[in-house]
C-alpha cells in the first residue's frame, strides 16, 4: 500500500514562489509514474504536471507550463513540484498522485496553497 504526504503549502504573494515535495512510502516507489493535480474552490480537480519512473520524461497542463517544474528524487522517495510566477488563479488544494498499477492511483490529503493578488 503505498502512502503519500504532501508538503510545503501556504500563503505566498502573486510573482512568488513554492516547492510542494510529496513523500512516498513504499520500496517500490521509484517504479511509479507521478503527479500533482489540484483544486481550486468551486471548481473540478484538474491534471498539473506529470512525471515518468525516471524523472526522463515530463508533462504539463498549458496553464502552468513555463512556470511550474516537476522533479523527482528516487533516493529519497520525493516528487516535487516547483512553482514559480505564481498567479492568484494557482490558489487551490494541491494533490500528489503515483500511478501504482494500470488501474489504481494512489493520493496525498491534499496541500493549500494560496496567491495573494
Amino acid at each position: 500500500q503505498v502512502q503519500l504526504v504532501e508538503s510545503g503549502g501556504g500563503l505566498v504573494q502573486a510573482g512568488g514562489s513554492l516547492r510542494l515535495s510529496c513523500a512516498a512510502s513504499g520500496r517500490t516507489f521509484s517504479t511509479y509514474p507521478m503527479g500533482w493535480f489540484r483544486q481550486a474552490p468551486g471548481k473540478e480537480r484538474e491534471f498539473v504536471a506529470r512525471i515518468n519512473w525516471s524523472g526522463g520524461s515530463t508533462y504539463y497542463a498549458d496553464s502552468v507550463k513555463g512556470r511550474f517544474t516537476i522533479s523527482r528524487d528516487n533516493a529519497k522517495n520525493t516528487v516535487y513540484l516547483q512553482m514559480n510566477s505564481l498567479k492568484p488563479e494557482d490558489t487551490a488544494v494541491y494533490y500528489c498522485y503515483a500511478d501504482v498499477s494500470g488501474s489504481v492511483r494512489a493520493w496525498g490529503q491534499g496541500i493549500q496553497v494560496t496567491v495573494s493578488s
